[in-house]
């Protein structure tokens, strides 16, 4: 489920993200972290070019917001091929598919974001388009029906997805060149706000983007949404140049701390800590007690989180880890040293 549309952190693309459109880098050559897989790309459509073929079918999967529909158009603009995309949700019926497909020329990019929403009747049809170029159709209904099969021109279909694991196995498959997106090092993060900056005119100090990607979540999205606030502030508070007191100021505005967290996430890590004392307490209960859905809490907030090791899923419920109490400023009570203490020393955690 999608994070609340007023949540400046939320790495899924948002409403006033268009934007961000002129940013996107156009080549690889240009495209800033992601090093493997610029790599691997690399030597994929060299090879393919070489041969006079379509590249193979590609999937790109990860969190959100880390420039995976950036890489499709640059795999179609590397290739020198046209570029179509469309999104899982979207395909309805196999017409849909098929007017996709057949409007396609040779070596062409089809481009299907959220690849994993794909209705199971559509990915039947599109397995002999992957495999052989070929669709088969059925048109007409009851003893009128008969079985159309259309030739297709070589093509490449990228797909990408968030949540792999939900794709069906044979679909999965048969992406030749499976590609998996990782969260960027602030030093990556920093090359790419300061490109931004200049894109748009913006001057900025070295130390004003590294501030800027220091509370950037590993994600390049969000990345360049605080760019774009951050140069609000500093233009209508007459700053010349964004230095890192010019963004800090900006930031704190927009509550967004030194580690990226945003007032949502303080209030749910407060909410463990004040009224709960630290865990551990179950889902359900943090979502009647703030207010918000179970999913949101378990697929919006939650994660970061736990990447940063601020918080633990366990048998017994949510617990605050000592990192966690760090951050808010607070001691951890000697109840709490005891449960982290046991266990560290114990089994494996489960979830719940």
């Amino acid at each position: 489920m999608n994070g609340p549309p007023d949540r400046l952190v939320a790495p899924k693309l948002v409403e006033g993200d268009a934007a961000e459109l002129v940013l996107r880098p156009q080549t690889l050559d240009d495209f800033v972290g992601q090093k493997q897989v610029r790599e691997n790309l690399k030597i994929f459509i060299a090879a393919a070019k070489a041969r006079g073929e379509a590249l193979d079918h590609v999937l790109f999967h990860g969190p959100p917001g880390l420039g995976k529909t950036t890489l499709a158009q640059i795999v179609a603009r590397e290739m020198g091929a046209g570029f179509r995309a469309t999104s899982g949700p979207v395909i309805q019926k196999a017409g849909d598919l098929a007017a996709q497909l057949t409007n396609l020329q040779p070596y062409d990019v089809l481009f299907i974001d959220e690849i994993h929403r794909l209705n199971p009747a559509i990915e039947e049809v599109l397995y002999p388009a992957m495999e052989d170029f070929q669709l088969d159709l059925m048109i007409g209904e009851g003893p009128a029906a008969r079985s159309v099969r259309i030739e297709l021109p070589p093509f490449t279909l990228v797909g990408a997805t968030t949540r792999s694991g939900l794709m069906t196995r044979p679909l999965r498959e048969r992406f030749g060149i499976p590609l998996r997106m990782v969260f960027y090092e602030p030093a990556e993060l920093e090359t790419i706000v300061q490109r931004a900056a200049r894109v748009l005119k913006m001057p900025m100090a070295r130390d004003g983007g590294a501030e800027i990607a220091r509370r950037s979540r590993g994600t390049p999205r969000v990345a360049n949404r605080l760019l774009r606030r951050v140069r609000d502030f500093a233009a209508v508070g007459g700053h010349v140049v964004v230095d890192s007191k010019v963004a800090d100021d900006a930031l704190v505005r927009l509550e967004v701390d030194s580690r990226g967290l945003d007032a949502m996430d303080r209030r749910y890590l407060a909410c463990i800590a004040e009224n709960y004392g630290g865990g551990p307490v179950g889902a359900e209960t943090l979502a009647a007690a703030l207010s918000e859905q179970r999913d949101v809490i378990e697929d919006v907030i939650e994660p970061y989180l736990m990447q940063l090791g601020l918080l633990m899923r366990t048998p017994r419920g949510r617990l605050l880890s000592e990192a966690g109490y760090r951050h808010l400023g607070l001691a951890l009570p000697s109840e709490q040293k005891r449960q982290l203490d046991l266990l560290a020393s114990g089994g494996p955690v489960g979830e719940t």
